[in-house]
């Protein structure tokens, strides 16, 4: 499993998971509307990163949140 992170404000959150990682670098640059450099920029409106301003990656879980509680592979046509 690999973890998406989210950051706003310098806090880490849980924002999706998925099956590997080229499926979370893909959605990632499908995502990103600007990148600002080392992971930070501006994300797409309904993505599980809008709102944030950076994100982060891990094959391990980061927080103690429920990774079930996120959405799983989500895809832009989840929009």
């Amino acid at each position: 499993m690999h973890y998406l992170y989210g950051f706003k404000k310098n806090i880490r959150r849980l924002v999706a998971t998925f099956d590997s990682e080229p499926q979370l670098r893909a959605y990632v640059g499908w995502a990103t509307l600007q990148d600002f450099g080392n992971q930070r920029g501006k994300y797409e409106q309904g993505s599980a990163l809008a709102s944030h301003d950076a994100w982060e990656q891990s094959t391990d879980p980061l927080t103690d949140e429920d990774a079930t509680a996120v959405v799983h592979n989500p895809s832009p046509s989840m929009l």
